[in-house]
Parts: C-alpha cells; sequence; structure tokens
C-alpha cells in the first residue's frame, strides 16, 4: 500500500506500526495454511475481553512461550509448563486462556484425526470462499454473524473454549473466511483481485 492511500486505511489499525503492517499484510487475506489458522484461532481466544492491540504486542512472547504454535508440541504441556506461562510477562497470563489455549491443541488435534482437511472444515463455515462485505463505516461491521455462531456451537460441542461468536467471527476475520475491510481502504479491492495472494 502506498503512502498516499495512508489516509483510506481501515481506522482501526492507526495506532502503531505493527498494526498498520498487520492490516496491509495479513487482515483479511484468505489463509488456508493450518499453522496459521490454528495461531490466530489461539490468539484470538487470548484477546478475550482486551483489544487486539494488546495481543499483537505479545504475539511474539505466544510464540517464544507457546512452541511456534505447534499443536502436537502444546498439547503435550505439562503442569510444569502451565506454570511457566503463568509467569510470562510475554504473554496473557490469565489461567482460563492459558489452560483454554492447551485444551485447545489438543482439540484441534482430536479435530485432524476425525476430518480429512481441518483448514476445509473451517472454510465450510462460509461455502469455502471469502464472504466479501462492502462496508462503509466501522459501525456497519458487525461482532458476529450466524456462520461465526454456527462455528462456536460446533467447535465447542468438540473440546474447544474461548470460541464464542464474537471470537470466531474476529477468526474469521483475521483468516480471511470475510472480507471487512471497508470500501474506502485499498486492501478491499486489492484482497479481491483476481490472482491476490492467500497465506
Amino acid at each position: 500500500m502506498t503512502t498516499s492511500n495512508r489516509d483510506n486505511r481501515c481506522p482501526w489499525c492507526l495506532g502503531f506500526p505493527e498494526y498498520i503492517r498487520y492490516h496491509d499484510e495479513e487482515w483479511g487475506v484468505p489463509s488456508r495454511d493450518p499453522a496459521h489458522l490454528f495461531e490466530m484461532l489461539i490468539l484470538e481466544g487470548a484477546q478475550a475481553g482486551l483489544s487486539w492491540a494488546v495481543i499483537l504486542k505479545k504475539r511474539e512472547g505466544y510464540r517464544r512461550a507457546f512452541a511456534n504454535f505447534d499443536p502436537e508440541r502444546i498439547a503435550r504441556f505439562s503442569a510444569a509448563d502451565m506454570a511457566r506461562l503463568r509467569s510470562d510477562p510475554g504473554i496473557v497470563r490469565n489461567r482460563l486462556k492459558v489452560r483454554a489455549a492447551i485444551g485447545n491443541a489438543r482439540a484441534w488435534l482430536d479435530l485432524q484425526n476425525r476430518e480429512d482437511s481441518v483448514v476445509e472444515w473451517l472454510w465450510r463455515y462460509v461455502d469455502g470462499r471469502p464472504q466479501v462485505h462492502h462496508y462503509r463505516s466501522l459501525d456497519e461491521v458487525p461482532a458476529t454473524s450466524p456462520a461465526s455462531e454456527a462455528m462456536s456451537r460446533d467447535l465447542r460441542r468438540l473440546g474447544f473454549r474461548f470460541v464464542g461468536g464474537t471470537i470466531c467471527y474476529a477468526f474469521m476475520q483475521s483468516a480471511g473466511m470475510v472480507n471487512d475491510h471497508l470500501l474506502s481502504c485499498p486492501r478491499h479491492a486489492e484482497i479481491n483481485a483476481p490472482g491476490s495472494a492467500t497465506q
């Protein structure tokens, strides 16, 4: 995105450079990378009750503390690992969120064993293709949707935690299952362009 387009970005991202970079390079880009999808599911769960800016600033801390988001390694975390995480200032140290991240790694592996593709299982909530929205202001962007509520119900049934409808909708935004860039933002059209990159 050129400097001349900077003022047209979605206004929520303008707080600090990492936020702008996340908006410009990652948010809303369709992702079919299971490692990235797992990372975003864990991070969105950590966000509950906080701002995404807080989590984004701690993202590298999460990668370091949670074995670079390797679900097989996280699923084997012990009580000692739990204690280590609870004392790590690089992450959100909430006991329930830490426990949920470990449990969600185990639930992710169970889901992998049940389904041919976790990626396709997740993308089925949008029929396998991004939902492109045409919002003109942040007030129009919803916090949840029927698809995210359905995803939430199914994930909770499978043992996932911190996956409410709002968290699932934020996950769908981050994974590019929905394109919620405002119409005035150049990224809205760039992501929709034929041949645009996926993660």
